[in-house]
């Protein structure tokens, strides 16, 4: 944002003498969607000086980083999975419930025992990833229990960034050396730059994060 304020001061009820000076250039990164030229009053009335400012907001390059899981895109592969094994001649007979919590974003799974359940949760993972859902979406790290004579799992869908999460991410980006900015906002973190080049950069960085989630760059703005 560049900001010129030019000083004037009364002298008479019809006689204004204008004496244009410049005061200071702001330079400031906004992260909204605006590009125009303004102008606008700042001043009391009672006091007889008052500014003129001229200002021009603009955009730098930026995007988002995310971790989002469309929920019909989710619900396909359930569904999918749940034909598949109802189809398998090793599963013939067999206690199996794959159930999606849609609101809680989380899975609660039931099989006869820890291992059908494991074969249960790589024909999850397979058919999310046919339907472009990347393993990393599903939280395995909840250990299975018994429950009577079914063993259980809870799989939470990793639905939008975490604080902790994306606080790593803000180090990691910060520690890459990269002339860009990071920001959190809610369940993501807004990254710009000058250049877009260097959010390139960042992207192609973030590759190698082994932070165990499902990225996506989403909002890119030149």
């Amino acid at each position: 944002m560049f900001l010129t304020i030019r000083k004037f001061t009364y002298l008479g009820e019809n006689t204004i003498s204008l004496f244009s000076t410049l005061c200071e250039e702001l330079r400031l990164i906004l992260s909204y969607n605006l590009r125009y030229w303004g102008h606008f009053l700042i001043g009391l009335a009672p006091n007889p000086f008052f500014y003129l400012c001229k200002y021009k907001l603009f955009i730098m390059p930026s995007f988002d980083l995310v971790s989002k899981v469309d929920l019909q895109t989710l619900d396909n592969a359930v569904n999918t999975t749940e034909k598949e094994i109802k189809n398998r001649f090793d599963f013939k007979g067999n206690h199996v419930v794959i159930d999606l919590n849609k609101k809680e974003f989380r899975l609660n799974m039931e099989a006869e025992s820890e291992m059908k359940l494991s074969q249960v949760i790589d024909v999850l993972i397979s058919r999310s990833m046919k339907q472009g859902l990347a393993a990393e979406v599903y939280d395995l790290s909840k250990e299975p229990f018994q429950s009577g004579k079914v063993m259980k799992k809870e799989i939470p869908v990793r639905n939008g960034l975490s604080q902790d999460d994306a606080k790593k991410i803000v180090k990691l980006i910060k520690d890459s050396g990269l002339k860009v900015q990071a920001a959190i906002m809610d369940d993501m973190v807004r990254v710009t730059a000058k250049k877009i080049d260097d959010l390139q950069a960042v992207i192609q960085a973030s590759k190698g994060w082994d932070l165990g989630l499902a990225l996506q760059y989403v909002n890119m703005k030149n």
